[in-house]
């Protein structure tokens, strides 16, 4: 049986110390960029509607249930 790799696509908001765009304990959605990801940053759909980099360590993973995506 092979193993499928999940690809993170939705982030809780734990802090947000200067980031007027992002909101606490709400879902965001994310871009995943490797790029990013290996700075210590994630591109976040954030509350303006547009896409940011912000703090990895600002949010915790979360997987959704595919009916719930």
């Amino acid at each position: 049986m092979g193993h499928r790799k999940t690809i993170i696509k939705f982030v809780l908001c734990l802090r947000n110390e200067g980031c007027e765009d992002l909101e606490l304990r709400k879902l965001y959605r994310i871009i995943p960029v490797k790029s990013a990801t290996a700075e210590g940053y994630i591109r976040v759909i954030d509350e303006s509607g547009e896409d940011y980099l912000y703090p990895e360590d600002f949010f915790w993973p979360i997987e959704l249930p595919k009916a719930a995506e």
